[in-house]
């Protein structure tokens, strides 16, 4: 069991692994391959410039996907947590669905953006939440100001949301779990490196990431199995 004191700041960085067991696949998917499309030709700046429409193809597809799934017992031991501790717990996931906040987690920070939000690609308009388009549109959705509405998602080649944030989140913690996270996709799995030798670093997840040398505790297992043990939540 996990023991935090009434001082310890807790941060917890949740991937494709949690996510995965509510079925939704990883975002790479199998070759890292959708529709023989490489994923790089759907999720980039480029991509959208180069074909809007295949772009939203595979948005409407990971939005069916998402829709379909329910949260599994990890995401409801994280947001019991979240209960528990209140403004001790920093949630930052690397998952673009809404499983986190469906569990009751009310202060998720989405560093690769929100898969059921949309913006404008041109103004300044705020992303604003869009639960259309499961089916790809027929016509490019436009703003008031005659930009092109896009997914709200963190694409190759964009800089992740909320950084500042999550960095002065990460100088405060004490303690620092990563759940389901592959290490290997940056500047995520960087982030246990910013806290080592000064914070409890903890790794739970079925499969050893590449930065598992980083961490002080392993507890290898499905994240909905291992989590509710590991912070005694029923």
């Amino acid at each position: 069991m996990l023991a935090v004191s009434h001082t310890d700041r807790v941060f917890v960085l949740s991937g494709a692994g949690v996510s995965a067991e509510s079925g939704i696949p990883t975002f790479r998917g199998v070759g890292g391959l959708w529709r023989n499309h490489p994923i790089e030709e759907v999720a980039s700046p480029v991509a959208w410039e180069r074909d809007p429409r295949l772009v939203w193809e595979f948005y409407s597809m990971r939005r069916r996907v998402a829709s379909a799934a329910e949260p599994n017992r990890a995401h409801f031991a994280l947001a019991k947590l979240e209960q528990n501790l209140e403004g001790r717990l920093f949630l930052c996931t690397q998952n673009v669905d809404n499983l986190h906040e469906q569990a009751g987690s009310k202060r998720v920070v989405h560093m690769h953006g929100e898969l059921f939000k949309s913006r404008c690609d041109t103004c300044s308009r705020p992303p604003f939440e869009d639960f259309n388009f499961c089916e790809p549109p027929a016509e490019i959705p436009r703003c008031d100001c005659g930009g092109r509405i896009r997914p709200h998602i963190c694409w190759f080649g964009e800089a992740p949301f909320e950084m500042d944030r999550i960095f002065r989140a990460l100088e405060k913690c004490t303690v620092f779990m990563a759940v389901g996270t592959s290490g290997v996709v940056e500047p995520a799995a960087s982030f246990v490196a910013c806290v080592a030798g000064r914070a409890r670093t903890i790794y739970v997840g079925p499969e050893k990431p590449a930065n598992l040398s980083s961490f002080t505790q392993c507890h290898m297992g499905k994240a909905e199995e291992v989590l509710p043990g590991l912070l005694d939540i029923p």
